[in-house]
């Protein structure tokens, strides 16, 4: 079973986490060219269906993405490894990851897209610099994870 759980681990990690790290990481740039674009052609239907479709990844990957730490658990628990350092760290790496792009992310991405479509609402130019700032921490956090799941301290492969 432990090779299964592994398994399933790795591949939700890399199906689910890897779009929403692009998708978050495309986000600002279509929002800072939706911007300019707005200011010229308001409403302008491109920019603002990319950014929709962006939000849509993130969201739905996101929401894949519960199943990392499932099967996390599992495997961490049929290795018996739950109570490893390493294993703490990463679980509270992740639950960080998790709360940037739940509680940050996602609703700066939604205040965004519906201030595009308010052709009244005056576009905040500072908002894609910090949505820049925290996809990066969230992108930092998953790196370290990934590492610490590479190295995993005390590991018996000798790798």
């Amino acid at each position: 079973m432990t090779k299964l759980f592994l398994s399933l681990h790795v591949l939700v990690a890399v199906v689910a986490v890897g779009p929403v790290t692009v998708a978050a990481g495309m986000f600002p740039p279509a929002l800072r060219r939706a911007h300019r674009v707005s200011g010229d052609v308001p409403g302008d239907r491109d920019a603002l269906a990319t950014l929709r479709t962006l939000h849509r990844i993130c969201r739905v990957y996101a929401t894949v993405g519960i199943g990392v730490p499932v099967f996390g658990f599992a495997t961490a628990s049929s290795l018996g490894v739950l109570g490893d350092g390493w294993l703490i760290a990463s679980i509270s790496l992740t639950a960080a990851a998790a709360a940037v792009l739940a509680l940050l992310i996602l609703p700066a991405q939604s205040r965004e897209l519906a201030a595009l479509g308010d052709a009244t609402a005056d576009p905040d130019p500072r908002v894609p610099g910090r949505l820049s700032m925290l996809t990066g921490v969230f992108n930092l956090l998953w790196a370290t994870v990934t590492v610490l799941m590479i190295i995993r301290p005390g590991s018996t492969t000798g790798v």
